[in-house]
């Protein structure tokens, strides 16, 4: 289990693939740990990418800093680990409060990368999404870790994909308590406390950007996902059917395809961003299609956009 050192602090990371390919680099969401990608490491390394996944300060094996952690430092972590990686084309996508990480990574230094996908992702703390991160924050203070996954499973993932699991819902859950310490989410909550609005800074992201947001999302919805495609020049936004915020885990087949179809049309030079929207095939190797002329994308049902 190879570690990088970050000042005082140890980050546990992984590789896969074959050395010298184009590498994706994938950062998890604010509950999360790196042993949620291994689809994903698998799917990646066999369309030929080299796949580097890490857990965060704050999460699974890496160090659990028991006062606040900074954003900086996630940040400071997610380079020290693409340094790792060589001079080879580097895609980077992060989901969440990963995907935070990611945009900022790519604000910073973006000229190492050579696509960027943020997911269920987010520039600003809307009035909804700061109270309901202080609602979450709360519920992990008073209830502990296992209230915190009673709040977010049913906020986070369809019926279908919750329905099969209700029997062994315990047994899920307690993986989350095993790699996941009660202080150490308190305190990546907490960074959020003095968060300041990335929207200001987005133009500086010039690499290819794909950007993903579930239909249903709840958490970070349409709106904010409008804010990255409009800032965002060479970017497009995709919209995945029937897809709740932790799409990734819910649709992992569905989205490492789209992960692996938007590097390689990156590196053939097919790309083309043109802040277009666009909805995602309910399958693997399906066709995505422009999202309907005349309709209003950041409605949720499908209503003709007002003449100007």
């Amino acid at each position: 289990m190879p570690f990088l050192s970050h000042g005082s602090y140890r980050i546990r990371y992984e590789l896969d693939g074959p050395a010298g390919a184009p590498a994706y680099v994938l950062v998890n969401g604010l509950t999360q740990y790196s042993e949620l990608w291994s689809a994903y490491r698998e799917a990646l390394s066999a369309r030929d990418f080299r796949v580097a996944t890490f857990d965060l300060l704050g999460q699974g094996a890496s160090d659990k800093p028991r006062l606040f952690i900074s954003q900086d430092d996630q940040v400071g972590a997610l380079r020290l680990l693409i340094d790792e990686l060589g001079d080879g084309p580097i895609f980077l996508s992060g989901i969440s409060f990963g995907g935070l990480i990611a945009l900022r990574y790519a604000i910073e230094h973006g000229k190492r990368l050579a696509g960027l996908v943020p997911m269920s992702c987010f520039a600003e703390l809307s009035p909804q999404l700061l109270l309901l991160g202080n609602a979450l924050r709360t519920g992990l203070i008073l209830g502990g870790t296992s209230y915190l996954q009673d709040l977010l499973l049913p906020m986070n993932l369809s019926d279908q994909w919750l329905k099969p699991l209700l029997d062994k819902l315990e047994s899920v859950k307690r993986q989350g308590w095993l790699v996941n310490d009660v202080y150490a989410l308190q305190n990546l909550m907490e960074s959020f406390l003095d968060f300041q609005p990335l929207t200001p800074r987005l133009s500086a992201i010039a690499v290819p950007t794909m950007i993903l947001n579930g239909e249903f999302d709840f958490l970070t919805p349409r709106a904010l996902h409008e804010t990255l495609r409009v800032e965002i020049q060479n970017s497009s936004l995709v919209i995945i059917p029937r897809a709740y915020h932790a799409f990734t885990l819910e649709k992992g087949t569905l989205t490492a395809d789209l992960l692996a179809r938007f590097a390689e049309d990156v590196l053939a030079g097919r790309w083309q961003g043109n802040q277009a929207v666009w909805v995602a095939p309910d399958q693997p190797g399906g066709e995505l299609t422009p999202f309907p002329a005349g309709y209003d994308h950041l409605r949720a049902i499908p209503v003709k956009r007002a003449l100007p």
